[in-house]
């Protein structure tokens, strides 16, 4: 039995959900948002709802590992959970991701908060994308690289890059086991430079930035 833990219970949260039930025949499904509505409107569905804040969600979460985390919310997640486990231990501060970043990442775009998203793509991706792994899907142009690999091998002096690779779970449905985040937070705790915190696929990808500086108690 797979469990699928869905993030946001909007337009891709419900597209996460019909896709990973029809692909899945024996699965557990979870979805999680903030807001009421939504989620009443996935009731006839065969899963769980919790109504609470996605991220606070997940970090109160203790499973096994293999739990699939399907990020469906306007959010880095993997960021954002980071974020609150190293503030149990230490002061987390958020940096604006540094310049000389986007000279070495396809189509760079940064929003008002400082969030750097990249994508190979220069259009608009169908949501049904099945990622092809040598070529993309709209253009069948080759892939030269996975955006996942192309962003770990960035070197940006005094940064150490953390990389958690989106796992295609259903056709335009991406995810990541909790056991990855784990693994991120034991490598942010052990950086001794600030750290740059990615999620990417094959073709898109966001990246933020922090300092964590341990607690000396």
């Amino acid at each position: 039995m797979e469990f699928f833990w869905i993030l946001g219970a909007g337009h891709f949260g419900s597209l996460a959900v019909n896709r990973i039930l029809q692909r899945k025949r024996h699965c557990n499904l979870l979805v999680v948002d903030r807001d009421a509505k939504p989620l009443d409107e996935l009731k006839d569905k065969p899963l769980n709802i919790v109504k609470q804040e996605a991220v606070d969600f997940l970090s109160a979460q203790h499973g096994t590992g293999d739990e699939w985390i399907v990020p469906a919310i306007p959010e880095h997640v993997a960021f954002c959970w980071l974020h609150q486990q190293l503030n149990k231990e230490g002061t987390v501060t958020p940096l604006v991701a540094p310049l000389v970043l986007d000279q070495q990442i396809p189509n760079p775009m940064r929003s008002k908060e400082g969030v750097l998203y990249t994508s190979f793509a220069t259009f608009r991706c169908p949501d049904d994308c099945d990622e092809r792994e040598e070529m993309c899907s709209v253009t069948r142009e080759r892939r030269e690289a996975n955006l996942f690999d192309l962003i770990q091998n960035i070197e940006v002096p005094g940064y150490k890059t953390l990389v958690v690779r989106s796992h295609q779970l259903a056709p335009g449905v991406g995810g990541y086991q909790l056991s990855t985040l784990w693994r991120l937070q034991e490598a942010a705790r052990s950086a001794k430079k600030n750290i740059l915190v990615a999620t990417a696929c094959r073709c898109h990808g966001v990246i933020n930035a922090l300092r964590f500086d341990r607690s000396a108690n």
